[in-house]
């Protein structure tokens, strides 16, 4: 070892690389490690290590472990992340039950049948810690065909599944006779419902009626003692002893998150005796766009990236879906002002949204916050719109539009002049 084999030597070559983020060998020159070893010994954390560097040159922190998308839409997998197991939540033998009606919009649990769940836990704890030998267990009843697949993460100890096409659509008559059938075989300590417009409030109140309970309706603080009710359009707030039939408003609750369940199935035969007065018709066609906004389920959203307007009309007409606008839109003259979405438009709270060449302006972002699932259609894979979007597409607009288009009239067997028909017509009637 010579006497300068210890001499620190500076590269200033390097030392400009490291410094100019746009630089091609950037990256490579700063792969070091961001956890030092300070001199008192403690571990340190360089900030200026953390994150990377995205297309324009901008450093970008990594806050979801390695499990976000990086620029080229890519997944990045820290190789540290593992897939995690949620603990198994098993109730042996149950002795009482707490019975949940979720609504199953569009076959799946929504967001507030999640909340009810959970909520259905909390108080089968407070049962449980009152009373050491009630043994509880959360029953959910669905009707007709499910397309949930995470019953178990959403908190279903037991599961009575009616597939029965009886059951579906508006079918109040035979959905109460078998809630009756349930309530004489297993006494649920409580029933709760959704406080909505899918079908759950009337349902709830057609069984207080038979079962002769006075029912809590907007229910939004729960516990097994008082429940805390909405009144006067939510101006006012009515205290009472918690009934056995509750009707729960939207986030009562939090969703079960840390537990999975066994979701057994409990076996129900409905003895059909009950006369039914109701027949449903199935669903009337009527023109997407007569529907009110801030109502629509599924909405296709237009913004500055889209440049053929009589593409994206005709898209929306076969998809069947309510057209919005970002404020660009609407500003540009190219949608009227009625169709805006954000915070300085219309809240919408749709099951389903697509976002046609919108970047994701904070004002926008407000105004879709209630919606299920985000569908983002972008070239700018860095975008706010498509960091938010449950799924993103990175393309041209012109092209994934063309695709739906086709793929759209594949699948209903319906041209562009019939489904033009078929809303004025409805739209008139």
């Amino acid at each position: 070892m010579t006497e300068h084999e210890d001499i620190l030597r500076r590269d200033p070559r390097a030392e400009w690389i490291a410094r100019n983020r746009l630089h091609p060998l950037h990256q490579a020159m700063t792969q070091v490690s961001a956890v030092v070893r300070g001199p008192s010994g403690l571990i340190r954390k360089n900030p200026h290590q953390v994150g990377f560097i995205g297309p324009n040159g901008i450093k970008r922190i990594d806050r979801l472990a390695g499990n976000g998308q990086t620029a080229t839409g890519a997944k990045r997998r820290s190789s540290a992340a593992q897939e995690v197991t949620l603990p198994l939540h098993q109730v042996v033998e149950p002795n009482a039950y707490i019975i949940v009606v979720p609504d199953m919009a569009g076959g799946r649990l929504t967001a507030q049948d999640k909340d009810i769940l959970g909520l259905a836990h909390e108080l089968a704890k407070q049962r449980k810690a009152l009373n050491a030998d009630e043994n509880l267990a959360v029953v959910a009843v669905c009707f007709g065909e499910s397309k949930e697949a995470q019953f178990d993460e959403a908190g279903v100890d037991r599961l009575i599944h009616l597939l029965s096409a009886e059951y579906e659509g508006f079918a109040p008559e035979k959905r109460l006779q078998a809630l009756l059938q349930i309530e004489s075989i297993y006494q649920p300590k409580h029933w709760l419902f959704p406080d909505s417009v899918h079908g759950g409030t009337d349902l709830a109140l057609r069984l207080a009626v038979k079962l002769d309970e006075r029912p809590a309706a907007q229910a939004w603080q729960v516990s097994i003692d008082t429940t805390t009710c909405r009144a006067a359009s939510g101006s006012q707030d009515i205290q009472r002893e918690t009934p056995r039939i509750l009707m729960i408003l939207e986030e009562c609750g939090q969703a079960i998150d840390e537990t999975r369940h066994e979701v057994l199935p409990l076996a129900l035969e409905v003895e059909s005796s009950v006369e039914v007065r109701l027949e449903d018709k199935g669903l009337i066609a009527v023109d997407p766009n007569a529907v009110p906004l801030a109502e629509a389920e599924f909405i296709l959203s237009a913004g500055n990236g889209i440049h053929n307007w009589q593409q994206f009309h005709d898209c929306a007409a076969l998809l069947g879906a309510t057209e919005g606008a970002s404020r660009v839109a609407v500003d540009d003259g190219y949608m009227p002002r009625m169709r805006q979405v954000g915070a300085s438009g219309t809240w919408v709270t749709a099951r389903v949204y697509v976002a046609v060449g919108i970047s994701g302006a904070i004002q926008h972002m407000q105004g879709i916050g209630q919606c299920d699932k985000i569908v983002a259609i972008n070239t700018d894979a860095g975008c706010d719109m498509v960091k938010r979007a449950d799924l993103a597409v990175i393309a041209d607009s012109e092209e994934v539009l063309a695709v739906l288009c086709r793929l759209a009239q594949q699948h209903t067997g319906k041209t562009l002049e019939q489904t033009e028909t078929t809303s004025e017509v409805s739209h008139v009637a």
